[in-house]
Protein backbone atom coordinates (compact mmCIF):
# COMPACT_ATOMS: atom_id res chain seq x y z
CA UNK A 1 0.00 0.00 0.00
CA UNK A 2 1.22 3.45 -0.97
CA UNK A 3 0.46 6.05 1.71
CA UNK A 4 0.46 9.67 0.61
CA UNK A 5 0.08 12.44 3.14
CA UNK A 6 -0.74 16.06 2.54
CA UNK A 7 0.61 18.86 4.71
CA UNK A 8 0.16 22.61 4.61
CA UNK A 9 -0.82 25.64 6.59
CA UNK A 10 -4.54 26.13 7.36
CA UNK A 11 -6.43 27.11 4.20
CA UNK A 12 -3.62 26.11 1.84
CA UNK A 13 -5.71 23.61 -0.12
CA UNK A 14 -5.36 20.29 1.72
CA UNK A 15 -9.12 19.76 1.66
CA UNK A 16 -9.30 20.44 -2.06
CA UNK A 17 -6.41 18.01 -2.61
CA UNK A 18 -8.33 15.39 -0.61
CA UNK A 19 -11.59 16.01 -2.47
CA UNK A 20 -9.82 15.36 -5.76
CA UNK A 21 -8.30 12.16 -4.35
CA UNK A 22 -11.79 10.98 -3.31
CA UNK A 23 -13.14 11.79 -6.80
CA UNK A 24 -10.34 9.61 -8.19
CA UNK A 25 -11.30 6.71 -5.92
CA UNK A 26 -8.47 7.14 -3.43
CA UNK A 27 -9.55 6.61 0.20
CA UNK A 28 -8.85 9.62 2.43
CA UNK A 29 -8.13 9.46 6.15
CA UNK A 30 -8.61 12.93 7.70
CA UNK A 31 -6.53 13.47 10.82
CA UNK A 32 -8.68 16.41 11.90
CA UNK A 33 -11.67 14.07 12.11
CA UNK A 34 -9.98 12.37 15.08
CA UNK A 35 -9.81 15.74 16.85
CA UNK A 36 -13.36 16.74 15.81
CA UNK A 37 -14.66 13.44 17.21
CA UNK A 38 -12.86 14.02 20.50
CA UNK A 39 -14.25 17.59 20.70
CA UNK A 40 -17.72 16.10 20.24
CA UNK A 41 -17.07 13.33 22.81
CA UNK A 42 -16.03 15.97 25.36
CA UNK A 43 -19.19 17.97 24.70
CA UNK A 44 -17.24 21.03 23.57
CA UNK A 45 -18.48 23.45 20.91
CA UNK A 46 -17.03 22.69 17.43
CA UNK A 47 -14.86 25.82 17.29
CA UNK A 48 -11.26 26.50 16.37
CA UNK A 49 -10.55 27.16 20.05
CA UNK A 50 -11.96 23.76 21.09
CA UNK A 51 -10.04 22.01 18.31
CA UNK A 52 -6.81 23.65 19.52
CA UNK A 53 -7.42 22.75 23.17
CA UNK A 54 -8.16 19.11 22.35
CA UNK A 55 -5.26 18.77 19.87
CA UNK A 56 -2.82 20.18 22.40
CA UNK A 57 -4.20 18.00 25.23
CA UNK A 58 -3.95 14.81 23.15
CA UNK A 59 -0.36 15.62 22.19
CA UNK A 60 0.58 16.49 25.77
CA UNK A 61 -0.91 13.24 27.05
CA UNK A 62 0.19 10.83 24.29
CA UNK A 63 3.06 12.60 22.51
CA UNK A 64 3.39 14.70 19.37
CA UNK A 65 2.39 11.77 17.12
CA UNK A 66 -0.82 11.04 19.08
CA UNK A 67 -3.18 11.84 16.22
CA UNK A 68 -1.09 9.84 13.74
CA UNK A 69 -1.12 6.82 16.08
CA UNK A 70 -4.93 6.99 16.14
CA UNK A 71 -4.99 7.09 12.33
CA UNK A 72 -2.66 4.12 11.64
CA UNK A 73 -5.35 1.44 12.17
CA UNK A 74 -7.78 3.42 10.01
CA UNK A 75 -5.19 3.58 7.23
CA UNK A 76 -4.30 -0.11 7.42
CA UNK A 77 -8.00 -1.11 7.16
CA UNK A 78 -8.29 0.54 3.76
CA UNK A 79 -8.52 -1.86 0.82
CA UNK A 80 -6.66 0.22 -1.73
CA UNK A 81 -3.31 0.50 -3.46
CA UNK A 82 -3.09 4.20 -2.56
CA UNK A 83 -4.42 5.90 0.59
CA UNK A 84 -4.25 9.63 1.32
CA UNK A 85 -3.77 11.05 4.81
CA UNK A 86 -5.06 14.61 5.11
CA UNK A 87 -3.84 16.93 7.83
CA UNK A 88 -0.30 16.20 8.95
CA UNK A 89 0.50 18.79 11.61
CA UNK A 90 4.00 17.90 12.70
CA UNK A 91 7.26 16.20 11.97
CA UNK A 92 6.64 13.52 14.65
CA UNK A 93 3.62 12.41 12.59
CA UNK A 94 5.75 12.30 9.43
CA UNK A 95 8.30 10.17 11.26
CA UNK A 96 5.64 7.75 12.54
CA UNK A 97 4.00 7.34 9.12
CA UNK A 98 7.33 6.96 7.29
CA UNK A 99 8.43 4.28 9.80
CA UNK A 100 5.06 2.49 9.69
CA UNK A 101 4.46 2.56 5.95
CA UNK A 102 7.50 1.72 3.77
CA UNK A 103 5.92 3.35 0.70
CA UNK A 104 5.16 6.77 2.24
CA UNK A 105 5.28 10.14 0.45
CA UNK A 106 4.62 13.63 1.79
CA UNK A 107 3.15 16.46 -0.32
CA UNK A 108 3.25 20.08 0.86
CA UNK A 109 0.54 22.46 -0.38
CA UNK A 110 1.78 26.03 -0.26
CA UNK A 111 -0.10 29.35 -0.35
CA UNK A 112 0.47 32.80 1.22
CA UNK A 113 -1.29 34.04 4.38
CA UNK A 114 -3.69 36.47 2.67
CA UNK A 115 -4.81 33.87 0.12
CA UNK A 116 -5.38 31.32 2.86
CA UNK A 117 -7.36 33.79 4.99
CA UNK A 118 -9.64 34.62 2.06
CA UNK A 119 -10.33 30.93 1.51
CA UNK A 120 -10.99 30.25 5.19
CA UNK A 121 -13.36 33.20 5.40
CA UNK A 122 -15.49 31.69 2.65
CA UNK A 123 -15.34 28.00 3.63
CA UNK A 124 -18.18 27.94 6.17
CA UNK A 125 -16.90 25.43 8.76
CA UNK A 126 -17.59 26.04 12.44
CA UNK A 127 -13.87 26.14 13.27
CA UNK A 128 -13.09 28.73 10.57
CA UNK A 129 -11.69 32.14 11.41
CA UNK A 130 -13.15 35.63 11.15
CA UNK A 131 -10.04 37.78 11.52
CA UNK A 132 -6.55 37.45 10.00
CA UNK A 133 -5.00 37.78 13.48
CA UNK A 134 -6.82 34.54 14.39
CA UNK A 135 -5.17 32.84 11.40
CA UNK A 136 -1.77 34.11 12.46
CA UNK A 137 -2.40 32.69 15.96
CA UNK A 138 -3.57 29.40 14.44
CA UNK A 139 -0.47 29.25 12.23
CA UNK A 140 1.69 29.77 15.32
CA UNK A 141 -0.17 27.02 17.20
CA UNK A 142 0.18 24.62 14.25
CA UNK A 143 3.88 25.44 13.93
CA UNK A 144 4.34 24.69 17.64
CA UNK A 145 3.32 21.11 16.75
CA UNK A 146 6.11 20.98 14.13
CA UNK A 147 4.07 21.89 11.03
CA UNK A 148 6.87 23.96 9.48
CA UNK A 149 9.37 21.13 10.01
CA UNK A 150 6.90 18.66 8.48
CA UNK A 151 6.45 20.88 5.42
CA UNK A 152 10.23 21.02 5.00
CA UNK A 153 10.33 17.19 4.86
CA UNK A 154 7.93 17.00 1.90
CA UNK A 155 9.33 15.40 -1.23
CA UNK A 156 6.70 17.15 -3.39
CA UNK A 157 5.55 20.77 -3.24
CA UNK A 158 2.45 22.05 -4.99
CA UNK A 159 1.95 25.80 -5.25
CA UNK A 160 -1.67 26.89 -4.75
CA UNK A 161 -1.56 30.59 -5.56
CA UNK A 162 -3.20 30.49 -8.99
CA UNK A 163 -6.68 29.54 -10.01
CA UNK A 164 -8.59 26.70 -8.44
CA UNK A 165 -8.66 24.97 -11.83
CA UNK A 166 -4.87 25.15 -12.23
CA UNK A 167 -4.37 23.71 -8.75
CA UNK A 168 -6.88 20.93 -9.43
CA UNK A 169 -5.07 20.06 -12.65
CA UNK A 170 -1.68 19.82 -10.88
CA UNK A 171 -3.18 17.63 -8.15
CA UNK A 172 -4.88 15.30 -10.65
CA UNK A 173 -1.63 14.92 -12.58
CA UNK A 174 0.29 14.07 -9.41
CA UNK A 175 -2.33 11.59 -8.12
CA UNK A 176 -2.59 9.92 -11.54
CA UNK A 177 1.18 9.34 -11.49
CA UNK A 178 0.99 7.92 -7.95
CA UNK A 179 -1.83 5.52 -8.84
CA UNK A 180 0.07 4.30 -11.91
CA UNK A 181 3.45 3.85 -10.19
Amino acid sequence: MKVLAVVGMPGSGKGEFSAIAREMGIPVVVMGDVIREEVKNQGLPPTDESMGIVARALREKYGMAAIAHACVPVITRQRADVVLVDGIRGDAEVTLFSETFPDFSLVSIEAPLTTRFARLSERGRSDDLQDISELIARDERECSFGLGRAMERASVRIDNTGTREAFQERVREYLTRMKAA
